[in-house]
């Protein structure tokens, strides 16, 4: 009774520690799927602010065009609509 109490306990000892080798190997994956995903983050607010800036400008030149297109009645009209 004492040998398989014994192996009893070995194998329970190493379904244990397999478990935890695989509960390590998941919990290591999503410590790097969160840190991809905040470097994402960051790569997104990067461009998205690339973009608002690159509309700021074109809208200040579209501001720009329309004040100096305004300013030449006798040539240019702008035409709403």
């Amino acid at each position: 009774m004492d040998a398989h109490s014994s192996e009893f306990q070995r194998l329970i000892g190493v379904q244990g520690e397999d478990f935890q080798h695989k509960l390590d190997l998941v919990v290591e994956g999503q410590q790097m799927l969160g840190e991809r995903m905040d470097r994402m983050e960051a790569e997104l607010k990067a461009e998205i602010r690339k973009v608002d800036q690159r509309v700021t400008a074109v809208a200040a030149d579209l501001a720009a065009h329309r004040a100096d297109t305004e300013a030449h009645h006798g040539v240019y009209r702008v035409k709403e609509g």
